[in-house]
Parts: structure tokens; C-alpha cells; sequence
């Protein structure tokens, strides 16, 4: 009997997968910014992602040059353009 529900994205590469996903969806300003809020709440409201799986999965995708975050932590952009991160599985 298990008393715990499964969680999707406890795997880190899977929860990175996810928001790059996420951040392909919507639709960046101003020179490709995508506001983390937008992703964040996808993830963690739509997805019932927890906090602590959007902090590893978006440092996992930021240490595979998946997503950058600016410094002032409030947006990401995505990949390079030519990549295909979505196709690899």
C-alpha cells in the first residue's frame, strides 16, 4: 500500500524538461525575456509541481545551458536557437 502520491517531477532532469516546455509556451518580451512568474506559476499551480522541484529542475536547466536566468533572478530565456531540446528524450 502506498501512502504517498507519485511525484512527476522529483526527477530533476524531468522537472528541467518541463519548464523548458513551459517557457517554450509562452510568449517572451523584449529581446526573448521570459518572465519566471509565468513559468513558475504553470509549473507550480497547473502542473502541482512543489517549490523545491522548480528550484532544481530550473538549476539543472540553467547548468546545461537549457535556460539563463539574469541576475536579477526575475526572467529566463531559452536556448540557443538551432537546439532542440524538446525532440531529445
Amino acid at each position: 500500500m502506498k501512502h504517498a502520491e507519485e511525484r512527476p517531477y522529483a526527477d530533476p532532469e524531468a522537472a528541467a524538461r518541463k519548464l523548458v516546455e513551459l517557457a517554450a509556451s509562452v510568449e517572451a518580451v523584449q529581446g526573448g525575456r521570459i518572465y519566471i512568474e509565468r513559468i513558475n506559476a504553470s509549473f507550480m499551480f497547473k502542473l502541482k509541481g512543489s517549490g523545491s522541484e522548480f528550484g532544481v529542475g530550473l538549476k539543472y536547466a540553467i547548468e546545461r545551458d537549457w535556460l539563463s536566468k539574469h541576475e536579477s533572478g526575475t526572467y529566463v530565456g531559452l536556448m540557443p536557437p538551432g537546439e532542440d531540446l524538446l525532440a531529445r528524450k
